[in-house]
């Protein structure tokens, strides 16, 4: 069960895929057993990283079984839920968790939960549902402004009145929003776990009060990252900004705009350390460019993490 608050690293890695957009299973499990082996606090699953709005039901609940027999309870295993009503997703997060789930970082269903004001109450209900289907953690999900849902301060303390709330993943890529989020979740009377999500300043909102990360680039740079949210935990932030200096430039390459192409350049980094045979994702999303594809080599050398 994981705590809360919750704090540390949870890795969210990428799926593997033949150029056809089939799951590459083989390369999935080898993959899954090396994340496992960096020893994050956690690995979450099915999220947007690992393409969870292209796979039907049925493939997100073979990517859980496969990566739980893989991981063979060395880590903790959440999931992604993804769903377009509370009914729905309360069914979805029941069948998941009878396969092994051990949490579940929510997603808002869209577009009903698009744009501002959101509700506090339709907010809470969701996510209190889930909670008591599947009697296990979970985790809401700021997304950038205009996205979803924002998690006012009102917001935020109606959602941490559910036991099993134990984090937000703050992905907005504010930091006005960040720091917001950070002084409400620190005084609430039960406090939760601020994860960030913004890869790009991973670092720097470790050093504003994030208690770690729940993000995709752990699905590559996993140990450096663990490393480094321990440096800043324990006051070193030398050698913390050391860390960040190292993976930093590829993290902001990655995740720069458009930002739904971070999926085919980080898989071209897992393809240049050696983790993944191609970059290949499901269309509708397309690969890199030429001129892509030579940056994020030449940004793998620069930074140590080419592998071949």
């Amino acid at each position: 069960m994981l705590p809360r608050p919750f704090t540390g690293v949870i890795a969210c890695p990428f799926l593997p895929m033949h150029e056809d957009g089939a799951i590459d299973w083989p390369t999935l499990e080898r993959y899954m057993d090396w994340i496992a082996g960096q020893a994050p606090d956690a690995i979450a699953l099915n999220m947007d990283a690992s393409e969870v709005i292209a796979l039907d039901e049925d493939e997100e609940v073979e990517v859980l079984r496969v990566c739980r027999r893989t991981i063979d309870g060395r880590i903790p295993l959440l999931s992604g839920l993804v769903a377009g009503s509370t009914r729905g997703a309360a069914a979805k997060a029941e069948r998941l968790a009878r396969e092994g789930a051990m949490g579940f970082a929510v997603f808002p269903p869209l577009p009903t939960f698009a744009g501002s004001p959101v509700p506090a109450e339709m907010l809470y209900r969701f996510h209190k549902a889930i909670a008591e289907a599947a009697a296990q953690p979970i985790i809401c999900f700021q997304f950038p402004k205009g996205w979803g849902p924002d998690y006012t301060p009102d917001n935020l303390r109606r959602m941490a009145e559910i036991e099993q709330l134990v984090a937000i993943k703050e992905a907005s890529f504010d930091v006005a929003q960040t720091l917001s989020t950070i002084d409400v979740a620190a005084g609430l009377d039960a406090p939760i776990g601020v994860l960030t999500g913004s890869d790009t300043f991973i670092f720097e909102a470790m050093v504003m009060g994030c208690a770690g990360a729940l993000i995709g680039l752990a699905g590559t740079a996993t140990a450096e990252l663990v490393a480094m949210q321990r440096a800043v935990k324990s006051g070193d932030l030398a050698r913390g900004r050391s860390i960040w200096q190292q993976i930093g430039p590829l993290a902001r390459y990655c995740w720069r705009t458009p930002i739904r192409d971070f999926r085919p350049r980080m898989k071209e980094v897992l393809r240049w350390q050696g983790h993944f045979p191609s970059a290949a994702c499901r269309e509708p999303q397309l690969g890199v460019d030429a001129v892509e594809r030579a940056t994020i080599a030449r940004l793998c050398e620069q930074q140590g993490m080419a592998r071949r």
